[in-house]
């Protein structure tokens, strides 16, 4: 199933982005650029602020952690140097998780990851904030040898995909840049350096890759057609905004 996002709906910020995709539902925030307090304000840069918010309680190390990771990814695409002195302020709510997101035995930090880059990087478009780059990002795992898929990767899984595969021996998770240059690997589990080239590979072709090459894994679809890639999906979903905030054009 492909991904599912709505733009620009909270009227309070200056861009937000809600998304959805298997059985995740994030809505994004983003600030900026704002005025930045003194003693965060550099003198070249705008300062990146990112804020994880769990689904249920208050905040705890797993949101820190992730919270760094967005916060070096996202710098590494925006323009810093073309708002200097501002902040860009960044919130993340995660709205709802699968019921089996905790017995995958797979971290949740990785799991969610590839769901919060999504919708940050949505959120940032749609405020307009400069980019240098997009970026797409998906989870890759590994079942354990002694299981009947231990040859097959899984790509983009679902929780159920998950627990059905029994044993998970590594997960993966990969963004890569629209020129296909990888801007965050983060792993856990147990493999080899050939078993992460191969799954680097597969998620380069599944975030970006260029016609002519494997594309998206077999039965994997994007807005319903086959063979496309995460990158598409994520310019179809710009391009339908661009068109609906030009829609006044073609009612003279």
């Amino acid at each position: 199933m492909a991904p599912e996002a709505v733009l620009s709906h909270l009227h309070r910020a200056d861009g937000s982005a809600t998304y959805t995709h298997n059985g995740y539902c994030i809505i994004g925030a983003v600030n900026g650029p704002i005025e930045v307090l003194r003693r965060d304000e550099m003198p070249e840069e705008a300062t990146v602020e990112v804020n994880v918010r769990p689904a249920v309680g208050v905040g705890s190390p797993k949101e820190r952690h992730l919270e760094t990771l967005l916060h070096n990814t996202l710098r590494s695409v925006i323009l810093t140097r073309s708002i200097p002195r501002t902040l860009v302020q960044i919130t993340l709510q995660v709205r709802s998780l699968p019921d089996e997101d905790s017995s995958t035995g797979v971290s949740p930090s990785l799991t969610l990851l590839p769901h919060l880059l999504h919708t940050a990087l949505l959120a940032l478009l749609s405020a307009s904030i400069p980019l240098s780059t997009t970026l797409t990002a998906v989870l890759i795992a590994l079942p354990s040898t002694n299981t009947p898929t231990a040859s097959t990767q899984l790509l983009s899984p679902t929780a159920i995909e998950l627990l059905r595969a029994k044993s998970i021996r590594s997960a993966h998770v990969f963004a890569f840049s629209g020129e296909g240059k990888m801007l965050l690997n983060e792993s856990d589990g147990t493999f080899s350096y050939e078993e992460w080239e191969e799954a680097a590979e597969a998620a380069a072709e599944v975030c970006c890759k260029e016609d002519g090459g494997v594309g998206l894994a077999e039965g994997m679809e994007v807005d319903g057609r086959e063979g496309e890639n995460l990158d598409d999906w994520l310019r179809s979903v710009v391009r339908t905004k661009v068109d609906h905030e030009q829609r006044w054009k073609s009612a003279k």
